[in-house]
């Protein structure tokens, strides 16, 4: 039997001021085996469609090619989402604010839109 190839995959989960590794077995989902191991990733929806879980790459890679809200071109600049991502190499990411990623991804769209933040009852 051989032994399956493991990626040390490094997170510096900054909103809580702490850097944790991992070697994760290639082709593993690298948020649900951070979850296996006992340590909690930002997360959202698990589907690859919010910003949640983002991360910005800072060396190696991840695989996330199952992932829709994250456009190419952002994925081209370096950033991935650790729910649909699985390892493919030895990685080091950063979380990202939500908010930042989402407004990279969708801010174009939304500077268009006249509604204002918040709830609606409210206004």
């Amino acid at each position: 039997m051989t032994t399956p190839i493991k990626h040390k995959i490094t997170v510096h989960f900054h909103q809580e001021n702490r850097t944790v590794s991992l070697d994760v077995p290639e082709g593993e989902n690298i948020l649900q085996f951070f979850e296996k191991n006992g340590e909690t990733l930002p997360f959202s929806c698990r589907n690859g469609c919010c910003t949640t879980c983002a991360v910005r790459i800072l060396s190696g890679s991840v695989e996330q090619s199952e992932g829709i809200g994250l456009s190419r071109q952002l994925q081209e600049k370096g950033y991935a989402l650790l729910c649909i991502a699985k390892a493919n190499n030895s990685a080091t990411v950063e979380t990202q604010e939500e908010d930042e990623v989402y407004e990279l991804q969708f801010g174009k769209y939304l500077d268009s839109i006249q509604n204002k933040a918040g709830n609606p009852f409210d206004i």
